[in-house]
């Protein structure tokens, strides 16, 4: 599938609004996008806005994940008038803006579990939960009412509130055909609607007509490996090799040091990439794929985010990963070789006689810019390397 123009160049930044400034509120990160901008960030995907529900509420505050409603604002970010000066307001400077859509589950609490067969229930009734997310209700869509909700609120973020697409939570929950339908109706309206699917195993299906993007969740893992010492830069090219053959072409990678999910469940990356972790923040923009940054990379964060609670970033006084994630991010924008698929360049493995080494060069023509190349060699181990490469 052809993705929006924009989305081959752009560097993606996962928001945060509670974490994100002392407010939590949409306001408040208003006043933080032409800072943004000027960082070289192109779309801002929000995790969920909406209202959390109160039953089985983990912590004081909740998860944004257990939602009361798909459409109206948490009044503790604010309300649509916010809402709309936010997206309003990124547009202007030239950025795209994504919700995160949760469409596997509600809260307990919210008003479609008076529905009858919406969702799941045991042989007693009681609404049914998955994994240890005892703060939702499995939604059941088997259902074609609660489909056809679904798609109409979905339809409602895009025709009312001009957004510019979704990344769609835990997507491989949720059958395959419902979002190949819901996003097929989406694109009919809103051809440039960009996608986001958090899930790796069950790419090649949703890439085939529903979703521009996927989760690269096992390169992620396989970098804190290697950052940790655990497997090496031979690890890294196999995935590359199984991934070239394992899901389709088209389909955009998303790349990734940190999430909202690690940061908060496995650590920081500093805490499990250590020295590496610039070094991979780098990795990300230089292999196939489009770059994400979370909330509080480019400010130093260096604690672990509460995710049922308020929990600031941490904001270092000239950190040195705002200056990383700037060149980085310019890096990018002004070498057309580095964009994604079709519009970037294959990479290709340069012979090196060390193993501790990663070396590629990927090339590109185009009449805009000529000829592109880029070489990366990057040190996978903790210890000075010496490296001979065949250029």
């Amino acid at each position: 599938m052809k993705h929006p123009q924009w989305s081959y160049s752009a560097v993606l930044y996962e928001m945060n609004v509670r974490q994100l400034t002392a407010e939590g509120t949409l306001a408040a990160a208003t006043e933080q996008l032409s800072r943004l901008k000027e960082l070289g960030i192109d779309c801002i995907w929000l995790m969920p806005i909406y209202p959390i529900g109160a039953e089985a509420r983990k912590g004081s505050e909740g998860s944004y994940y257990s939602i009361s409603d798909y459409c109206a604002i948490n009044p503790q970010f604010g309300d649509f008038a916010d809402f709309d000066t936010f997206v309003t307001t990124a547009h202007k400077l030239g950025m795209k803006v994504i919700l995160d859509w949760v469409a596997n589950h509600t809260a307990p609490d919210s008003e479609w579990t008076k529905n009858e067969g919406w969702h799941y229930r045991d042989s007693l009734g009681n609404l049914m939960v998955q994994y240890d997310w005892t703060d939702i209700s499995k939604l059941n869509y088997n259902n074609e009412d609660m489909r056809a909700a679904m798609k109409e609120a979905m339809h409602w973020w895009m025709d009312t509130i001009g957004i510019d697409g979704f990344r769609c939570d835990v997507a491989g929950e949720v059958p395959t055909d419902f979002w190949n339908d819901a996003m097929a109706e989406l694109r009919a309206k809103h051809p440039n609607m960009f996608t986001l699917a958090e899930d790796e195993a069950e790419a090649q299906d949703l890439t085939e007509t529903a979703f521009d993007m996927y989760y690269g969740w096992e390169l992620h893992h396989i970098m804190n490996s290697v950052a940790q010492g655990k497997k090496t830069v031979e690890d890294l090219w196999g995935y590359f090799a199984k991934a070239d053959t394992t899901i389709r072409k088209e389909a955009i990678r998303m790349n990734f040091t940190s999430n909202h999910d690690e940061n908060s469940w496995n650590g920081t990356e500093f805490e499990r990439m250590g020295d590496a972790t610039d070094l991979f923040a780098a990795f990300t923009y230089i292999v196939p794929g489009m770059p994400m940054i979370y909330t509080g990379q480019m400010s130093g964060n260096h604690h672990r985010l509460e995710f049922f609670e308020k929990d600031l970033i941490d904001r270092v006084e000239n950190a040195p990963q705002k200056a990383l994630y700037k060149g980085l991010n310019d890096l990018r924008a002004a070498n057309p070789a580095l964009w994604s698929n079709e519009k970037g360049a294959e990479m290709v493995r340069l012979t090196a006689d060390n193993d501790k080494v990663f070396a590629c060069v990927r090339t590109k023509s185009c009449p805009k810019h000529g000829d592109n190349t880029v070489i990366a060699i990057m040190n996978m181990s903790a210890e000075p390397q010496t490296v001979t490469l065949d250029l």
